[in-house]
């Protein structure tokens, strides 16, 4: 049974970077694409990131051109990277799976394709 769990979370400066990672066990992540999601408080959780088994990606509006996922196959493991942090980013962040033997070259944001789901891990951007 596939499990995640998030890391690299913590408090940044405005205009900084994180990476977090997504790391699994119980299955390879390669049978499944993965999706990244944040909800701020007193908001809807939102889908920010997927990448697909081939390795396309897909981002949101929000986050096109500062963040970057991908994979990184022998750690069983998908990160997010994250630049140009502002205050708006401030959430706790999930990754989920979609599968398994998903079809290959696709991945979408909506929240119904997914589970399992990782705990979360907290990312505050302030100064």
């Amino acid at each position: 049974q596939l499990q995640l769990v998030e890391s690299g979370g913590g408090l940044v400066q405005p205009g900084g970077s994180l990476r977090l990672s997504c790391t699994a066990s119980g299955d390879t992540l390669d049978r499944w694409y993965i999706g990244w999601f944040r909800q701020a408080p007193g908001k809807e959780r939102e889908g920010v990131s997927c990448i697909t088994r081939t390795g396309g990606t897909l981002y949101a509006t929000s986050v096109k051109g500062r963040f970057t996922t991908y994979r990184d196959g022998p750690k069983n493991t998908i990160f997010l990277q994250m630049n140009s942090l502002n205050s708006d980013d401030t959430a706790v962040y999930s990754c989920a799976a979609s599968g398994p033997d998903a079809e290959p070259t696709w991945c979408g944001l909506s929240e119904t394709y997914f589970g399992p789901w990782g705990q979360g891990t907290q990312v505050t951007v302030s100064s």
